[in-house]
């Protein structure tokens, strides 16, 4: 059974949320388990009931748990109740260390979102859209030497072009994606700075999509996709390597 640390924390309702959220995305807690009585909860922790009920309550909204007033509150599998929100909770080991299958889960959703989104955007956002992502190239190309500003560049310009497919589901899909990468902007800047720091490719998407070319546009927005998908893949398997290599 888990044990439960006591909360050292000024709210007290976010440590108590992240622990026990921890504890579940971890697997301590098994799908199907229950969660100590709130009582038990607040004496296991330190914290007093309304911080242990509000911490339930937004576990439950997480789809992490079943909250049963009165009763038994118990653990769900997350990987059927939950939403991309939770995506960046996964993103990160308990040690600090990326997990390769969630790394490679949102790359394949990116490789597959960003070329329809692109489709959709060269057949629906048409002039407006492509003179929105003209904009950025021109602020990537000033700010060629800056990397870290070429992130934010390159970020900015996939939310236009998602908005520009006039996708709700698309764009859901981005903010839960973006959520996730600006918890490891700085860590992946390198690995990704082939897709990033060349212009050409962004400016070209756009030429795509103002002269309404659905199919240069998925085309061009799946190589450009791919350029940091390789990137993050291969230094991935440089860590996973070193990893072994001091495990032996």
């Amino acid at each position: 059974m888990p044990v439960l640390q006591p909360v050292q924390r000024q709210s007290l309702s976010d440590a108590v949320f992240e622990q026990l959220r921890g504890q579940i995305l971890r697997g301590e807690r098994r799908p199907g388990s229950a969660l100590p009585a709130e009582r038990a909860l607040c004496e296991a922790l330190g914290v007093n009931r309304s911080a242990v009920r509000e911490a339930l309550r937004r576990l439950e909204q997480a789809g992490l748990v079943v909250v049963r007033q009165g009763g038994t509150s118990r653990v769900r599998d997350f990987r059927e109740s939950a939403s991309l929100d939770l995506l960046p909770s996964l993103l990160l080991t308990a040690d600090g260390h990326f997990d390769a299958r969630v790394v490679r889960s949102i790359l394949e959703m990116r490789s597959a979102l960003g070329p329809d989104a692109a489709r959709l955007a060269a057949t629906r956002g048409g002039a407006a859209c492509a003179q929105r992502l003209d904009a950025v190239v021109e602020a990537m190309r000033t700010d060629a030497a800056d990397l870290a500003a070429q992130q934010q560049h390159a970020t900015a310009y996939w939310g236009h072009l998602v908005d520009g497919s006039e996708n709700v589901a698309y764009r859901l899909a981005f903010n839960a994606l973006h959520a996730t990468y600006d918890r490891v902007r700085t860590l992946l800047a390198r690995a990704m700075q082939a897709e990033i720091r060349d212009s050409a490719p962004y400016a070209a998407i756009a030429d795509a999509i103002r002269c309404a070319d659905a199919d240069r546009a998925e085309a061009l927005a799946r190589a450009l996709l791919e350029r940091g998908a390789s990137g993050v893949l291969a230094a991935l398997a440089r860590v996973e390597g070193a990893t072994a290599q001091e495990s032996r």
